[in-house]
């Protein structure tokens, strides 16, 4: 899902729907959603369905993510969102 509402339409949210839509992934639905709540963060990509959320996304990262998150199941850590995806647990 790449979110399609104000904020992040306002960066760019349109360029990177297109680009997921012409990488041609047979089985994977590409899909622009409303606000997800990440405004401050956008564009924001979530994968569904791991719950994996990207942000500041732009149509250059798309080939990444489509390759090696979506064909090869490995994240793409530098647009992982922090919020979701800490990198560091500090629960110790």
């Amino acid at each position: 899902m790449v979110c399609q509402y104000r904020s992040c339409d306002r960066s760019g949210s349109a360029a990177v729907l297109a680009a997921f839509r012409e990488t041609n992934l047979p089985g994977v639905l590409i899909s622009g959603s409303g606000c997800m709540g990440q405004c401050a963060s956008g564009p924001t990509v979530r994968v569904m369905p791991d719950g994996t959320w990207y942000c500041r996304v732009k149509p250059e990262d798309v080939e990444a993510i489509a390759t090696q998150h979506l064909q090869q199941d490995a994240p793409v850590e530098r647009l992982l969102h922090s919020r979701f995806h800490p990198r560091f647990d500090f629960s110790d």
